[in-house]
């Protein structure tokens, strides 16, 4: 788990070295415990590292072999037995890192290596002899990966905030990604970004950079929301009893590690069943962490009488982080700053507070996130439960967008405005290609392979590196994931929702985390703008900076802010915070 930059030149100058190390210098953060730099050819790479697997300096990075030059983000869980493979094929390594598997890998096996790592990655390989960059981002985009061209070249990075710093960026808003952060509720799929001069490349995508510049994508992996023949006499016992058998292995999977692994316990199902699992397997004295925050208005800010429950149980080493208000003010300026891209979600200050004070036991940590957009757990899947396919998008898009496109000519100036609904052309695409047999199929894979990973996933990983804390997610172990598409909707749908996960929990955890009303992460002092954070706000959308880039329409704010608490989206997210999160994001950055 690291930061990493790089420049590829394909017009026959040097890379911009010092370019490539203001843009590692930005990611200390990611990578507090080693940095490297290296230029080769045409191509300069820069690494920040984290220490996880391979604590010596052999899995410094970049890492070069022969006539390749490999920088990389993750973690290969699996990658002590891709290095038998390639000792027992006469390759000889001079590390225990999972890096040195991934170089090797590639030279021996090309793109084939991806169809044989599992875990979470982003890596850029150079190689100086024939000139090519190859760029490769995971199944489910866990690791980010952000990309800006420009005369002569291309750019790369794990942050976008990285690639400011290497000067030379287009900050013009993409007005297309604007369309999506206000309709689609804050989501900007890949391949944009909020900035027209930086894109990010797609989940399970390998990007080839040929030495003149030319360069091709392809999608290597693709799960299929559709029934299989081999399960098709499969009882409910034996849907419960797989979907144990698939995340029993991801969990293990997931404890690979030269430092120890520790669980971020919120009290629900998914990241108590996390625990459960790993106490099952024989992990004792697990390190966990839970997070509140003060209450406001009568609204608790914690969910502690939930996860007490789960570490009683299992006698795990369990850690209260209590967060009183005035800490989340403080903390809305930096977790603002860590943010790849603006996520309006309240729960990013949570992450990040949590995160720092995890980091201070821990360096790995387990979290729970992915399995309700697997396991049909938000209230948006049932209505999709009665209707065809063809009624499926306008039952999606009633539940979950933010606004209706002809609404956005009173949000945005005249400058900001598209003359088409750009989103719902976007989710309409979605729906109706093939791969997904049900109404929900189509609802789940289309928050599996996009909501999920451009919002939940990306504010995980943001926070948590923003503190070097390295987050791994099994509910999005690609296996895992492929067996939830498969399942049969009613199975999903059962139990008020989230059937078969449910069910399979009652088989390992206490039920009084599973027969309870949903939670969300509580961060009372974000969900009702008061007192500084409302003035934070007001002065966000309304200062000089706002006012001079004139992006939404000063009637709409105005009209907002006489009733701060009143205006909310569908899914009860505040309108006023997402407009004054986006001002907000653009002036921390510079933009």
């Amino acid at each position: 788990m690291c930061g990493f930059a790089g420049e590829h030149r394909f017009d026959g100058r040097h890379p911009d070295d010092r370019a490539v190390a203001r843009m590692a210098a930005t990611m200390d953060d990611r990578g507090p415990d080693g940095q490297g730099m290296e230029v080769l050819g045409r191509v300069a790479l820069g690494h920040r590292r984290l220490k996880i697997i391979d604590l010596s300096d052999a899995g410094a990075q970049p890492m070069r072999r022969d006539s390749h030059g490999l920088v990389f983000n993750g973690c290969i869980y699996n990658y002590p037995e891709l290095r038998q493979e390639l000792t027992e094929a006469g390759w000889t390594f001079r590390s225990t890192s999972d890096t040195e598997v991934i170089l090797l890998g590639w030279m021996h096996w090309g793109e084939g290596l991806l169809d044989r790592l599992q875990g979470m990655f982003a890596f850029a390989i150079h190689d100086e002899r024939t000139g090519e960059t190859v760029l490769a981002r995971d199944r489910l985009g866990i690791k980010p990966l952000y990309l800006a061209e420009g005369a002569g070249r291309l750019r790369f990075a794990s942050t976008l905030p990285a690639l400011l710093a290497g000067g030379g960026i287009d900050t013009e808003i993409d007005l297309v990604a604007l369309h999506h952060y206000l309709t689609f509720h804050s989501v900007v799929p890949a391949p944009r970004t909020i900035l027209r001069g930086v894109r990010k490349l797609p989940p399970a995508t390998i990007m080839r950079i040929a030495g003149d510049g030319t360069t091709s994508q392809r999608t290597y992996w693709k799960a299929e929301w559709a029934r299989r023949e081999d399960r098709s006499d499969w009882t409910h016992a034996d849907w419960v009893d797989g979907t144990l058998d698939v995340m029993r292995r991801a969990v293990t999977r997931r404890l690979v590690a030269d430092v120890p692994v520790g669980v971020l316990l919120s009290g629900g199902l998914d990241s108590s069943l996390v625990v459960g699992l790993l106490a099952e397997q024989g992990q004792q004295g697990l390190s966990t962490f839970s997070v509140g925050f003060g209450a406001i208005r009568g609204e608790a800010g914690d969910e502690f009488e939930y996860s007490d429950i789960i570490a009683r149980e299992f006698d795990t080493d369990h850690h209260q982080i209590r967060v009183p208000g005035l800490r989340t003010l403080e903390a809305l300026p930096p977790t603002i700053a860590a943010m790849n891209e603006p996520m309006v979600s309240h729960d990013c200050v949570g992450f990040y507070l949590l995160s720092q004070e995890v980091a201070k036991n821990i360096k790995v940590v387990q979290s729970g996130q992915g399995a309700d957009e697997l396991f049909a757990g938000y209230h948006w899947y049932p209505p999709l439960a009665d209707v065809t396919p063809e009624e499926a998008l306008a039952t999606y898009r009633a539940a979950f967008f933010d606004r209706p496109h002809d609404h956005m000519a009173d949000v945005v100036s005249p400058a900001y405005q598209l003359d088409h609904d750009a989103s719902g052309a976007f989710v309409a695409e979605h729906f109706g290609a093939a791969g997904a047999e049900s109404a929900l199929d189509r609802g789940l894979r289309l928050d599996a392979n996009v909501m999920l990973v451009d919002d939940p996933v990306k504010r995980v990983d943001s926070m948590t590196m923003a503190w070097g804390l390295e987050a791994r997610v099994p509910f999005l172990d690609h296996e895992v994931v492929e067996f939830a598409a498969s399942a049969p909707p009613e199975m999903h749908l059962a139990d008020g929702g989230k059937g078969l996960l449910k069910a399979a929990g009652r088989k390992v955890i206490p039920s009084e985390v599973i027969d309870r009303p949903k939670g969300y992460f509580p961060v009372p002092a974000l969900k009702y703008l008061e007192g500084e954070v409302l003035d934070m706000v007001r002065g966000a959308v309304t200062g000089d900076t706002a006012r001079q880039r004139g992006l939404f329409a000063p009637a709409y704010t105005d009209r907002l802010l006489e009733a701060p608490n009143e205006d909310l989206t569908p899914l009860r997210g505040n309108r006023l915070w997402q407009l004054a999160l986006l001002e907000l994001w653009l002036q921390t950055h510079g933009v």
